[in-house]
């Protein structure tokens, strides 16, 4: 692959300014200064440093995303911010993009990629990957609820939701529930709970497939995922 884009792909930004870094010799390809932004190189097994500090090249990127609330799942919005907006400015430059969305005000697992076989494979009706969600409802979450989940339901505006695994946490004036869909359609679980005649209040994405949102990654960080959660997000597809 051609030097500078190598170093666009990995996020030092666009053609330009790569070949800004590249004319100032702040690029070594095993030790050896480069001055020549077409320079061909092999990313995979040559060391290529940027003033000094090795770069992360990998073919396809992924990371785990604690989305909050406020931020739309997109890579731009003419009003809102994004959740690519969270990301510091070498990995906005990946070119990454969220996979699938969560509304605005949902909160919760959000995976970036760069890889848009596998975002397609995990978003596909056909593959079935489970997504769980927990909310806090409004109005009092009963047995009965649970079947009505499980059948599927059709809105009265033809929409229709297969069905889904509702479990009761807690019930009451208030209650907790844990929401299992194998599909990702417009407000759906605020839209399934406003079937059974209550109103979702806080939503959070809590599962996707055999991947799990981290107890110790915090609102709004985000980080790589580790080679055993890959594993597990790859094995749904």
């Amino acid at each position: 692959m051609r030097l500078d884009k190598v170093l666009g792909h990995v996020g030092y930004g666009s053609r330009k300014e790569v070949q800004k870094l590249i004319k100032a010799k702040k690029v070594t390809v095993d030790g050896k200064c480069i001055a020549k932004s077409e320079a061909n190189v092999n990313p995979e097994t040559q060391v290529i440093c940027v003033s000094g500090k090795p770069i992360d090249y990998k073919a396809y990127y992924y990371y785990l995303l604690n989305k909050p609330a406020g931020y739309v799942s997109a890579t731009e919005d003419p009003r809102d911010e994004t959740v690519i907006d969270l990301l510091m400015q070498m990995d906005r430059n990946k070119e990454l993009f969220p996979v699938g969305r969560l509304d605005k005000d949902t909160e919760g697992l959000l995976v970036l990629t760069n890889n848009g076989k596998l975002a397609h494979d995990l978003l596909s009706p056909k593959k079935h990957v489970d997504k769980i969600y927990y909310a806090k409802v409004k109005g009092e979450m009963v047995p009965e609820d649970t079947q009505v989940f499980a059948q599927g339901m059709t809105l009265k505006d033809g929409t229709t939701y297969r069905p889904g695994k509702l479990e009761i946490i807690s019930s009451g004036e208030f209650s907790e529930i844990y929401v299992t869909i194998s599909e990702g359609k417009f407000h759906q679980v605020k839209k399934m709970v406003q079937f059974v005649g209550k109103e979702v209040v806080y939503l959070q994405r809590i599962q996707m497939g055999q991947l799990k949102l981290p107890k110790d990654l915090a609102l709004g960080e985000y980080r790589q995922l580790t080679e055993d959660e890959l594993v597990e997000l790859q094995s749904q597809v």
